[in-house]
């Protein structure tokens, strides 16, 4: 049977009034455990933790309206005039974009539950982006692995093995699989490897769903060391004193104790993931991944191969996914290319008769960086 999370002690621990709260706990107790996501690919309900960050987003938000003057009586009270409001506060707290789409994205989950599809729109819907400097970027501009930033995976994970074993077994899992953190909480060692095709199946904590299975290569020796650490009750490396929450909150003190974080190191252990989708890269590719910045170049039927494995690898869909850890010969290009001069684009749309088109192929810029350039202007 599924886990449910106990949706009353959650909304509740909010300061929402009783006939909102009894409502949105029936809401809950229905539709809580249910996929909203259209790229999820698995028929299993949503983790706990995931359950647990819908409710919290959709009680704040209910608050947040409340406290700005909106007496709403009932979640099925929500027109898009609160949206609306929400977006702009959101904005104004100079919150991220992917935050507010996030945000959206559980706003939206609670209107499907009241049959109310077109309640929530995009961000785009509410604000421009531009304007609102929440434009977002799924190609890589920077380099986020640990190699490029002067730390040694080796010798760091080694460091922090000294201080918790648990911990470093994880960072090794992560660079050797390229798994993701909660992957690595979760994978279960003796029972994830197909030893028949050589393979480590991975299958818990997944993103979507979505499982996919890994050469194990010469790797063997991780994995041997992580199933000495396994809990012998669920099989993880996760210790059985600790609840998930409770060891994620310990796995980034400890990191943050040995300098893993943005403003120490400036690595992160997602660095890592990089890191080890980089070497598949410049494995099937043959030379390094475009954010290397080395300057050489594969043949298109082995860039494109390498690509094909890397997003297989990283257990996303899309090839497109691939560029937010590798980036794409093209924006590097651009990236190391100082931007033409005022002069220069209108020069070129001069020499162009004033088509934008011509004028951003001439320069080797797209037409958004052009109108972005006249802009500035």
């Amino acid at each position: 049977m599924a886990a449910i999370l106990n949706v009353r002690a959650v909304v509740r621990s909010y300061r929402l009034t009783p006939t909102v709260s009894a409502a949105l706990i029936l809401l809950l107790d229905e539709h809580v455990s249910s996929v909203h996501s259209r790229t999820r690919i698995s028929a299993k309900p949503l983790s706990i933790k995931t359950q647990e960050f819908r409710v919290r987003a959709i009680c704040a938000a209910l608050v947040e309206l409340r406290e700005g003057g909106f007496a709403l009586a009932s979640p099925w009270n929500v027109r898009r005039k609160h949206i609306e409001w929400l977006v702009q506060r959101w904005v104004d707290a100079k919150q991220s974009g992917g935050t507010i789409e996030n945000k959206l994205t559980y706003l939206r989950a609670l209107a499907g539950w009241m049959n109310k599809d077109n309640l929530v729109g995009t961000l785009g819907e509410y604000v421009s982006r531009k304007d609102a400097g929440l434009l977002r970027s799924y190609v890589a501009e920077v380099d986020r692995s640990w190699d490029a930033n002067g730390v040694n995976a080796h010798e760091k994970i080694a460091e922090i093995a000294a201080s918790c074993p648990r911990v470093a077994v994880q960072l090794r899992l992560q660079a050797a699989f390229g798994l993701r953190i909660e992957e690595s909480f979760m994978l279960q060692p003796v029972r994830a490897v197909n030893d028949v095709d050589m393979l480590l199946e991975v299958t818990r904590g997944t993103k979507g769903g979505r499982d996919r299975a890994v050469p194990i290569e010469e790797k063997y020796a991780v994995l041997e060391a992580a199933a000495r650490l396994a809990n012998p009750l669920t099989g993880s490396t996760v210790p059985a004193d600790r609840t998930l929450k409770q060891w994620r909150d310990w796995y980034y003190h400890v990191l943050a104790r040995h300098g893993i974080t943005k403003s120490g190191l400036g690595v992160t252990s997602h660095g890592l993931r990089h890191q080890y989708l980089q070497e598949v890269y410049e494995r099937w590719a043959g030379v390094a991944a475009p954010v290397k910045q080395t300057g050489e170049r594969p043949d298109a039927e082995r860039h494109a191969q390498a690509i094909r494995l890397v997003v297989e690898a990283a257990g996303h869909s899309r090839p497109t996914k691939a560029n937010a850890y590798i980036s794409t010969f093209a924006r590097q290009a651009r990236l190391s290319k100082p931007n033409p001069t005022i002069d220069e684009v209108r020069a070129a749309l001069a020499a162009a008769g004033g088509n934008k088109t011509h004028a951003a192929a001439a320069l080797g810029v797209s037409r958004q960086a052009l109108y972005r350039l006249l802009d500035a202007g």
